[in-house]
């Protein structure tokens, strides 16, 4: 079997002992119903992974002992932070779990004049929460030891009045520039991807009066979803370390 990767929320060293969280407790214990003498792979977020051989397991805990630690980047050069308009249900989960195996580094939910989710501040509250996890599960399968951060959700303008220091790019479907048409070399994007029925006009003028760029990926139109995959996969392959 696989040895499974498992996230820990808080600082690993060699030698230490530590329990697992409840999630990955249970993931452990109840899930692929592991025992004690078996190995597990930890990460902390620090761009280490750490052996792990479990000591003691049941149905509501489990706990490790830290063996080894060694350096394991698997970061791009590029640094990208995506601003979604948020879209319905799994759409939204399927293109951050997506996005995290293709190298995004943080995500922030947007609010747009046609987005179509409509949530109250606590249901919104755990669908970040929620939203995490997935990034965490996409990190134990594609095997990124740092975990891209889910900001709170946020407007549209408030995101795009943020500052940043690298390039800002905004897909649209009469763009006159592609992806292969920037210049080289850039570190950091800020990438933002609009909802189902688009940006409105407004939204486009006032993205580039805050130094987006305007940029085109193809002759047909993309759903969202396909759109921000597409548009991450061709900025790694030019600036990252894709292909």
């Amino acid at each position: 079997m696989r040895v499974p990767r498992i996230y820990h929320p808080e600082p690993l060293q060699a030698g230490s002992e530590v329990a697992l969280c409840e999630d990955a407790a249970n993931h452990v214990g109840r899930v692929l119903r592991m025992g004690p003498g078996q190995a597990v792979e930890l990460f902390d977020g620090t761009n280490l992974t750490f052996s792990a051989e479990i000591i003691h397991a049941d149905k509501k805990s489990v706990r490790v002992k830290v063996t080894e630690s060694r350096a394991d980047s698997r970061e791009s050069p590029l640094h990208l932070h995506l601003g979604q308009v948020m879209s319905r249900g799994e759409k939204m989960e399927f293109t951050i779990q997506k996005a995290v195996e293709l190298g995004v580094n943080v995500i922030t939910p947007l609010f747009s004049e046609r987005c179509g989710v409509k949530l109250d501040a606590e249901r919104l509250a755990k669908k970040i929460q929620q939203w995490q996890k997935i990034v965490i599960a996409a990190c134990e399968q594609c095997g990124r030891n740092s975990v891209p951060e889910v900001r709170n959700a946020m407007t549209l303008e408030t995101w795009c009045a943020e500052q940043d220091s690298g390039l800002k790019l905004n897909l649209h479907p009469r763009a006159e520039h592609s992806i292969n048409t920037l210049p080289l070399p850039v570190e950091r994007v800020r990438l933002l991807i609009g909802p189902e029925g688009g940006l409105s006009a407004d939204e486009i003028s006032m993205t580039t009066g805050y130094g987006f760029t305007d940029i085109l990926l193809g002759p047909r139109v993309l759903r969202t979803e396909t759109t921000a995959l597409t548009a991450i996969t061709a900025l790694q392959v030019r600036f990252g370390d894709l292909g």
